[in-house]
Formats: structure tokens, sequence, C-alpha cells
């Protein structure tokens, strides 16, 4: 069972603050009945809840890709900064998307949402989180020595344990990173801890999905086709010294 308004709100028919106009507007029947008691218990599988003579079908599941400029914490809310959910536009807000982990607030690049809770918690998952590869510009120039202390994993001066990860230098002050977990500014810790301090950093890639030319601060849902391969990312580890 499921309060009357939180089911039209998952389903698409608007905004909290929509939905109760909509109510109070007698545009919503439940099995033919005429109802403006947005309180009220409903099971959407037992019942027929109709907006305007239209059947309502329930949250329809979005995944999204957002293309995340600095500047903004990754959170679904906050008092004093900028979040990532001010980015989506007005026919997102009323989905609940969360976002699928988390970017710092200098971080740019890719970054998913959600209303799926459990492919969210797949892709999160440290036994099955799928791999996300960052650029980073950063003092200093990768070393053989680097490369190989990322392959067998680092742990921090906190004892912070990593999992192997692929460090690939690009030339002076510039490496491509690969992880399989999302720890409390992971990449830039890493860095650090080999004397390379990161100046610039942006997730390029998260599974099999690119930010494929979306501008920075851009949003677009993901094809079926792009979920399909997301889903099946999700469900297979990845062994990075496999690669």
């Amino acid at each position: 069972m499921i309060r009357l308004d939180k089911f039209l709100c998952d389903s698409g028919a608007g905004t909290r603050s929509q939905v109760k106009a909509i109510l109070r507007a007698g545009r919503i029947q439940v099995d033919g009945q005429a109802e403006k008691d947005g309180s009220r218990k409903v099971d959407p599988a037992a019942c027929q809840i109709t907006l305007d003579g239209a059947v309502l079908g329930g949250r329809p599941r979005m995944v999204v890709m957002l293309n995340k400029p600095a500047g903004f914490v990754t959170a679904t809310e906050d008092r004093q900064q900028k979040t990532v959910m001010e980015l989506l536009p007005p026919a997102y807000q009323h989905l609940e998307l969360k976002p699928v982990g988390r970017l710092d607030k200098a971080t740019e690049g890719l970054l998913l949402l959600t209303n799926d809770g459990e492919l969210l918690h797949r892709l999160i998952s440290p036994r099955q989180e799928v791999p996300k590869v960052y650029y980073a510009r950063h003092q200093g120039t990768a070393a053989d020595a680097d490369v190989d202390a990322f392959r067998e994993g680092l742990t921090l001066a906190d004892g912070t344990v990593c999992l192997p990860a692929l460090l690939e230098p690009l030339g002076p002050g510039e490496s491509r990173i690969t992880v399989c977990e999302g720890k409390y500014h992971q990449v830039r810790r890493m860095m650090a801890s080999r004397a390379m301090p990161v100046a610039y950093l942006e997730r390029q890639a998260e599974g099999p999905l690119t930010l494929d030319g979306l501008s920075r601060g851009s949003v677009r849902p993901l094809t079926a086709q792009e979920l399909e391969k997301l889903e099946l990312a999700a469900s297979l580890p990845v062994n990075l010294l496999e690669k």
C-alpha cells in the first residue's frame, strides 16, 4: 500500500505541489470514483488510478547521465551549497532521482542518477561496482613504480586499503586512473600518496558509458541499449588486473 499523493508523484503526474492541485481539482479517480484525499492508501496492483481518464502505471524507471561541472556537491540537498539536483530539468525534478555514488565538489564529468534503488545498490556495491575512469592533471609524472603500486593496491596513510587500480601515464603531469570502488576522495588521495597531488579531475567513463559529447552541465536519459549494457556491467565483477 502507498499514499495516493506519493503514487501520483512517482507516476510522473507532477511535483508534490502540482499533485495537490490536481487532487483538489477532482482530476484523479480511483476505480472510477473521484478522489481528493492524497493521504488515502492505495494498492496500485489492485485498483485503477486515472488522471483525466488516463491510467497511471506507477513511477517510471529513470536513469540519467549528467556531465557534472565543478562547484556543485553530489547530494540531494544541502542548505549551504549548490547540489547536482539543481542541474536537473524540471521534468526530472519530481522523479526522486538519486546520485549513483559521489563526485566531489571540484571534480567534473560523468555522474549517473536514478530512481531505481536496486540498480543503484548494484552499481555502488563493493563486490559488483563497475569500473570508473578518470583523467587527472597533477604534479609530477607517473613512473613505473607508481603504476606497480596502483596495480598492487595502495594502503593510504590513514590505513585505508584501496583495491588494485590502473594508473596509465599520459605524459608529464597527466594520467588516466581506473578504479572499481568509490571511497572518499579516493583518486585524489591515491595520487597524493604517490607525491602527485591532483589539480584537475574528470570522470570520463563508468562501465560501458562515456560522456560521448554531452556538454558540461547537461543531462540526458540513457538509451535502452545503454541501460542494457550498464545492467550487464553491474552484474559482472571486474578484475582490473586482467585488463
